[in-house]
Formats: structure tokens, sequence, C-alpha cells
């Protein structure tokens, strides 16, 4: 488990140790990897790419273990779109069909997993002027400001290549509580898709995610995950554009998971503690010299 989401979330890990797992903050003393990052810098936050990293150095060390991965791959994305699918059966029980669809974005696969289904039919033309909306946080900024290129899942390279908008397998995020979105590269199928221009990316900075949570907790009751609250950010603002304009849209948002485990975020939140943070544009270079040139 990522060093920082460990710290910043003991509920999540004090959650699955109940059930016997043995959680690990990453990166750890217990793989190559890991070592070697720690030997670097001691106080590493971890990111995603190292996790997995160290995962699956684990997992080939240890023949009775198989590693199965969460997000980013495309078969995990199609896996996932029965979360679109049965919201397009719900939308279809009323007579409503979205024209503005959002989602929060890491590696991908809750985003394309409940947008693949829509997406479909804007790319047949059925519904071209379908908005298809990824959001992602001003401080992990992958597709809107990462090249798109080649590059690996993981910061030791030991997974395959992938094409996708990347910030670098070096890249190590800052500690903001973004959680799963906190990811140096997308999912290829999405990256595809918003080169093609079949979707929009924007990226939101730390406090106004936290604004809308509010907000949506207040007016809907439920308090939802800080991943969550950056689509929301977008669907408050997609909503009050709509009432300037005069005009009727049915927004659809992927409510991604609850917030009963962020409660130190949103205190934290509440005593004025967080800080937005935009990630430079000179820190990227930096992390992208590693990343392979292939054409």
């Amino acid at each position: 488990m990522v060093k920082v989401s460990y710290n910043q979330k003991p509920y999540r890990r004090i959650m699955m140790e109940v059930w016997g797992a043995k959680c690990v903050p990453s990166p750890s003393p217990d793989t190559e990897s890991g070592k070697k990052i720690l030997e670097k810098d001691p106080d590493c936050p971890g990111s995603l790419g190292i996790a997995i990293s160290e995962a699956v150095e684990d997992a080939v060390k240890h023949n009775d273990t198989h590693y199965s991965l969460g997000s980013v791959l495309n078969h995990v994305l199609l896996h996932q779109t029965i979360i679109g699918l049965e919201a397009k059966k719900a939308l279809e029980k009323i007579g409503d069909y979205p024209d503005i669809v959002v989602g929060c974005i890491g590696g991908g696969s809750n985003f394309a997993g409940f947008a693949l289904p829509f997406i479909k039919d804007k790319i047949s033309g059925e519904r071209k002027n379908l908005k298809v909306i990824a959001v992602e946080p001003a401080s992990c900024p992958t597709l809107t400001k990462g090249p798109y290129r080649y590059d690996f899942g993981d910061s030791a390279g030991l997974t395959p290549l992938l094409k996708m908008y990347t910030l670098g397998h070096d890249f190590v995020p800052p500690p903001v509580h973004a959680g799963g979105l906190r990811y140096h590269g997308m999912a290829p199928i999405v990256c595809h898709l918003y080169n093609l221009k079949y979707i929009e990316a924007r990226a939101v900075h730390q406090l106004e995610t936290f604004e809308a949570g509010l907000t949506f907790a207040k007016t809907e009751g439920f308090i939802c995950a800080p991943e969550t609250d950056h689509a929301l950010r977008v669907v408050i603002d997609e909503a009050i554009k709509c009432r300037e304009e005069g005009k009727a849209r049915t927004i659809l948002v992927n409510v991604s998971g609850h917030g009963h485990f962020d409660k130190s975020a949103y205190e934290a939140y509440l005593a004025g503690k967080l800080k937005d943070y935009a990630y430079p544009q000179e820190e990227i270079k930096k992390a992208l010299k590693n990343v392979p040139e292939v054409e």
C-alpha cells in the first residue's frame, strides 16, 4: 500500500488486517526495488508505480503467489464496464440519456468502466454531441500535462511498455489527498480516446474538490471519497454553467467511493490545513528523462 495512503487512511488498512491481510507500506525494505528507492530517499512517500513494482517482484519470487492489477490495463477496463452498462439500463427505465458524463481518473478503470458504454454511442454517431469529461488532480496531471508516448506501468520497469499519456515512471506525486488518482500514467484505451478527442480532461485543485464534496454531502447526504470529489467539482461547475445559460442538461456522474475512511482528510480541510499544489512543469521534465525512446 502506497506509504502516504497507508498513513492517511489507517482505517482502510485496519479493515484489511481484520480479514487477515498483512499490509506493508511502500516503498519497503522487503523488495529490491523498494530498497533502492529508500536508499535514495528514506522519506519517500511512495507512489502507485512503486507499489506495483514491489507487488510484481514479490509475486515473481513466490510460486504460490499471483498478481492481479486493478486498473490501467485494457482488460480491467472492459471488466469494469458493468458499471456503465447498468447506468445505461437505469436511464433507459426513466427515459433519459446523459448530455454530459463525468468521472474521476487515475489509472482509468473506474472512469472507463463508467463511460465506455456511452462513448460507444458517441463514436457510432448516435450521440455525437455527448460530452465526456475525465477529471484528474492538478497535482498529478497525467492527461492534461503528460506527453503521449510509451512508458512502463511501474517504477522499476517490470511491466510491458504501454502507449499512454505519462508523467514518467519515476514520477513521485506529492502527498495530497487524491488516493488512487496519484498515478503517473493512464490506461491505453483512455489515452487513445483522449488523443482522438472523444473525451476531454480537466485538472482540479485539492481545495475546490473538498469544497465540492462538502456541497454534495450537505445536499445529497453522502460523504464521498476525495477521488470522487474531483468529479463532483466538475459536475457542480457544469451545473452552474447550465443555470447561467438557461439550459437543461442531464449530467451523469460516477460516485465511485464513499469517504468513510477519509474523515481525516475532511478534518484537515475543515481545519484549514490543506493547500493546493500544481505539479511544476520542470519537475515533470525531470521525471520524463528515463522514459524509453520508442517510436
